[in-house]
């Protein structure tokens, strides 16, 4: 059997677990039993995986799309930490006698956990450290990223999914993304997507709530003089009615689908909904929450910043009709899934 935890902050960590064990599943026949929690567990469950819905994820503060208090984040986040650490434990304690592989999803409780138990561990991480405090208060977040990455250099293999060079235990497989079973053009079909369609899609957490209104009053600004239609895609954890004039889409397993299909997407700087827009070739503006490093880091790399939050019309005009790319045909799940594989 293979313990599978995955991160549940957010669902980006779930929807490339997805895309690996939709592979993985062609090469072993072995068990695999998903740990994660909330809208996580929500989304692997109707993909058919069995999952235990048992972690209990921490939200950030983030008001008008910036993070607040980032010391008490990082306490709160240690908090957390420890309370997967348990949670975790009791999972490989009961199944340590069929476990033979322990693979985790930026779960770095679980890794500790089963440090024990367990003789072999693959760790999925887009970070290798944090960088949420500054001054005093970052004494905390040096020790927790000292103690990352002995967790790391501990592990059989750690997989990120980006582009880079590999060393000793670590291994870059390249961006991951799930699979798309359909030509665009049926899937435009499918959603009923006939003009220009700008997809807004803010993940698992109340967190993109501003991204949402402002994208709405971009949109609405530029439908005066423009053909064009707008999605919003978003978590469990928020509510939001259909308008006049744009669609509602709620929470969506597919939502892959809608990237692929549609002409722009708007989103938060996270991971997974860049790699998807990168691998299907579908322009992307990414506005990371200010203060939150990694999401930061992310949009650097497409050159966007949270101010950009202020300037999404001239944004949209730029990027609604520009050529698209051709869709990768190296996709990091198979990769990923292979080095897995290895280790069952």
């Amino acid at each position: 059997m293979i313990l599978f935890f995955t991160s549940p902050i957010g669902l980006g960590h779930a929807t490339r677990d997805i895309a690996i064990l939709e592979r993985l599943n062609r090469i072993t026949n072995d068990i695999v039993l998903m740990v994660s929690g909330d809208a996580a567990c929500k989304l692997i469950s109707t993909k058919g995986f069995s999952a235990l819905d048992i972690y209990k994820p921490k939200s950030c503060m983030v008001k008008s799309g910036q993070l607040c208090h980032p010391f008490r984040w990082l306490i709160k986040y240690i908090s957390y930490y420890r309370e997967c650490k348990t949670i975790a434990e009791a999972v490989i304690g009961k199944n340590k006698d069929i476990c033979n592989l322990v693979v985790s999803d930026e779960d770095f409780a679980s890794i500790s956990a089963s440090e024990s138990a367990v003789t072999r561990r693959v760790l999925i991480t887009d970070i290798t450290e944090t960088h949420f405090t500054k001054g005093v208060s970052s004494i905390i977040e040096r020790w927790m990223n000292k103690s990352m990455r002995k967790l790391m250099s501990k592990c059989d293999l750690v997989i990120i999914p980006g582009d880079g060079d590999d060393y000793e235990n670590t291994v870059h497989v390249g961006p991951i993304a799930r699979e798309i079973r359909y030509e665009r053009d049926v899937l435009r079909k499918k959603f009923s997507l006939e003009r220009k369609t700008i997809l807004v899609s803010v993940g698992g957490t109340h967190s993109g709530q501003y991204l949402i209104e402002k994208s709405l009053e971009a949109f609405r600004n530029l439908r005066k003089r423009m053909d064009i239609d707008l999605i919003v895609v978003y978590g469990p954890s928020l509510k939001l009615a259909d308008g006049v004039d744009f669609r509602s889409a709620g929470f969506v397993d597919n939502l892959h689908e809608y990237i692929f299909a549609s002409d722009l997407i708007i989103s938060l700087a996270g991971r997974s909904t860049i790699d998807e827009s990168m691998i299907y070739g579908t322009p992307g503006i990414f506005i990371p929450i200010k203060n939150h490093f990694e999401q930061e880091e992310n949009a650097k790399r497409f050159r966007y910043r949270y101010q950009d939050i202020f300037r999404l019309e001239t944004l949209i005009e730029e990027k609604l009709f520009l050529k698209r790319a051709h869709p990768r045909n190296i996709n990091g799940a198979s990769r990923a899934a292979e080095l897995i594989s290895k280790f069952i």
